[in-house]
């Protein structure tokens, strides 16, 4: 299949963040350029995110800072994706959530009632990327699941790591790992590499997944979303995975490059 080609087809690209676009407040080279190409060749682009720690306002701010125009409308997180899921599944239950404030204000302005600590009538625990984690937290997760064999659990994205500049800090997977090392509960996870979030972000579009590319640094989030939706998808080796990772991989890339350079190249 020609990259090129392929590429210059594609109508959305559903954008990973963190190790694809930016580390930490690093923007990675052409980052700019290759943004401007899409919009160019008459495309249009979401920044899909399994980061939960900020809202897309945060997001923006984030992205302004770092040089990059970006609008709230732009942003599709797995916070928005676990707000749909619970608007459809678990309307009006009380959630304790285990995360950053942007997060727990998130989910108040979706019209859930929040709470962030113990207290009577919890349907729920919902967990994020948490950089603002606490011990009581996880506490207070202990008990919730503990005393409560049949509570609802849910987490936002099973990243096991967080990229920065200096290596990596547990993500949110990391935290459900250690809360199931105590209770034996396991979370069901909303964000990549479950397809939901990335069929939401098309439809938000109106863009079929033959017009759709999702591209990413991570094997088994980021690409394993996109080909559970069945879109074509890039992997670049700028973050997370390396190529050792990807050739002992069964999932697979529909392309591979070293990063957005050379999709910039491809497309412009």
């Amino acid at each position: 299949m020609d990259f090129q080609k392929k590429l210059r087809e594609q109508k959305l690209f559903l954008l990973d963040m963190d190790g694809t676009l930016y580390l930490d407040d690093d923007l990675y080279p052409h980052c700019l350029d290759f943004l401007k190409a899409i919009r160019d060749q008459g495309g249009d682009y979401l920044y899909l995110t399994n980061n939960s720690s900020k809202s897309a306002d945060k997001y923006v701010e984030k992205m302004e800072r770092i040089g990059i125009h970006a609008r709230p409308e732009e942003f599709f997180t797995s916070t928005d994706a676990s707000c749909v899921y619970l608007k459809e599944h678990y309307h009006g239950k009380k959630l304790y959530a285990l995360g950053t404030a942007s997060f727990k204000d998130q989910l108040r302005k979706a019209g859930f009632p929040v709470t962030d600590h113990l207290e009577d009538g919890i349907d729920g625990l919902i967990m994020g990327y948490d950089t603002e984690l606490t011990y009581q937290k996880l506490d207070d997760a202990c008990r919730l699941l503990t005393l409560q064999p049949d509570l609802m659990y849910l987490a936002t994205n099973p990243d096991w790591v967080c990229p920065t500049a200096y290596g990596y800090v547990p993500d949110c997977g990391s935290v459900s790992q250690m809360i199931f090392n105590a209770t034996r509960r396991k979370p069901y996870f909303i964000g990549k590499p479950e397809p939901a979030i990335a069929q939401l972000a098309m439809a938000k579009k109106g863009v079929g997944p033959e017009a759709t590319v999702l591209v990413g640094d991570r094997i088994y989030t980021d690409i394993a979303c996109g080909v559970n939706a069945g879109i074509t998808t890039v992997l670049v080796f700028s973050g997370e995975t390396t190529r050792e990772d990807w050739e002992k991989s069964e999932i697979k890339p529909t392309f591979t490059c070293q990063s957005i350079a050379d999709i910039w190249e491809a497309i412009r």
